[in-house]
């Protein structure tokens, strides 16, 4: 799929998003850049990306977030990180650094040792088991990156 820019006003350029719908977000630490990936999500994962974004806030006050490779990235703090997201055609994969050591594990297996994923399509999220699985990933060392 080749890359398509987003509406553009005369003083205004939305992210491009890359193939699959993933946003191209510059990298940056903080919020803004976290939220700026959120509202240039496609469709649907905009919401779910807010969603997300405030669960994990509400479950770990004072969360760390940043984009890097065109995902959010959210930690206990800078550089080390628990979780990330990003956006594909049909669903919005969430990532745990050290999934191998949450209870259950997420389904999602990968080619990394300790990495597990989470793909969340529309209408699927299962909030209580997300909220358990970002308690628990974020009490476990983070992913240095």
């Amino acid at each position: 799929m080749a890359n398509e820019t987003l509406s553009k006003s005369s003083n205004d350029t939305k992210p491009v998003l890359l193939s699959g719908g993933n946003p191209q977000i510059a990298k940056g630490y903080g919020d803004a850049p976290v939220q700026a990936y959120i509202a240039a999500m496609p469709g649907w994962k905009s919401d779910l990306g807010r969603r997300l974004d405030k669960l994990i806030e509400h479950t770990v006050p004072n969360v760390s977030k940043a984009v890097k490779w065109n995902s959010p990235f959210y930690g206990r703090e800078e550089n080390s990180w628990f979780l990330a997201l990003h956006c594909y055609t049909k669903y919005v994969q969430v990532t745990f650094f050290r999934g191998t050591s949450l209870d259950p594990v997420p389904p999602g297996p990968s080619k990394h040792k300790e990495v597990r994923y989470l793909n969340i399509h529309e209408g699927e999220l299962d909030e209580a088991q997300f909220v358990d699985w970002v308690k628990q990933a974020s009490q476990l060392p983070g992913e240095r990156m």
